[in-house]
This record gives C-alpha cells, structure tokens and sequence, in this order.
C-alpha cells in the first residue's frame, strides 16, 4: 500500500463528480472548463477558461477527462492564433488519465489518454499529443507538434527518444487512479 498524500480539507473543494479543486488554484471562466470527474487540480495551478471566442453563449474552452492530475503551479490555456487579423482561440481537450507535472505550461490543442507531462514542460499551441505518449521532465515541445501514440519525447525542443511498451496504458491507469486513491484530506487534531 502506497503512502497517502495528504491535504488540509479547508484548502481543497470536492465537486460531486470528486472533483478536488485547490482554492488557491485560479481557475477562469469556470462555466468554460469541464471537468470529466476525479480530477485534482493542485495549488497554484491557473486554467484559464476565460480565453474563448469571442460571441454569444457558452463555449466549453477546457475540457478534461476523468482522473486528470494538474500539478503545482502548472498553466493550462487555450491556444490561440490571428487569422485575417481576428484574434481567436481554439478550445483544448484532455483526455482521461492525463499527469501534468508541476510548473508546467500547456496550451495543446488535443491531449489523448494516459498521458504524462514531467515537470515544468512547455507544450506550445497547437501541439496534438496521441493516446498513451510520455513528455520527459524540462521539455520544450515546439508549437504545432505532433507527438504520435506510445512514444516518449525529451528536450529542449523535444524530440523522440523511444517507443513506450504496450503496457503503458493500464501503467498510467493505475497510476492515476492510485494517486486520486491517495490524495486524502488531512483531519486536523
């Protein structure tokens, strides 16, 4: 049995999907993100669902799977780009089991499945990461990068390193689900 992570229970709102979301996290446009269920968003993470098209109604901005980790001090915003002199940004989806380590910076366009970001990475806009990929610690992945399935990327700019066993998905899987387990609050005395 792994270690439990404990939290104070002031610090942390528990949605009823258990979403666990630090109040010291900044998180705009909340009625622009959603959250899949399970997920933890950590101290000092920003998203910003704030950054959307611009004209009437909602529009889902982030979207993130069930048992998605968003690590301290991490930043997640849509990317964006001029076209014809508009401003636009384009919505950001996240799939299920997605680790995104601490101090990191994320502005993908699509993150797949059982996915995980090391620690202060800068993913650049657009960047499409397939199902099951694995972003080293300190990676600098270029704008409009393409990081194909099972694959394990590391640098500054990142590049392929090695194909990631077949068994990666049921690995990050259990991950997740174990560090969700553990993320418990601490009852004060």
């Amino acid at each position: 049995m792994e270690a439990p992570i404990y939290y104070s229970k002031s610090e942390f709102i528990e949605t009823d999907t258990g979403n666990k979301v630090s109040r010291r996290a900044t998180i705009a446009g909340p009625q622009n993100i959603i959250l899949g269920g399970k997920t933890i968003i950590a101290t000092g993470a920003i998203i910003r669902g704030d950054l959307r098209r611009t004209g009437p109604g909602h529009a889902v901005v982030i979207s993130l799977g069930r048992y998605c980790l968003v690590g301290e001090g991490c930043v997640m915003r849509p990317p964006y780009k001029t076209y014809r002199g508009n401003f636009n940004y384009y919505p950001m989806k996240i799939g299920d089991h997605v680790h995104v380590g601490a101090n990191s910076v994320v502005e993908a366009a699509t993150i797949g499945n059982h996915v995980e970001i090391g620690k202060n990475c800068v993913i650049g806009k657009f960047t499409i990461i397939k199902d099951c990929a694995k972003i080293g610690d300190n990676t600098i992945i270029p704008p409009n990068t393409v990081i194909p399935a099972l694959s394990f990327f590391a640098g500054s700019p990142g590049r392929y390193v090695e194909d990631l066993p077949e068994s990666t998905m049921e690995v990050v899987e259990a991950r997740t689900k174990s560090y969700y387990r553990r993320f418990m609050p601490f009852e004060g005395r």
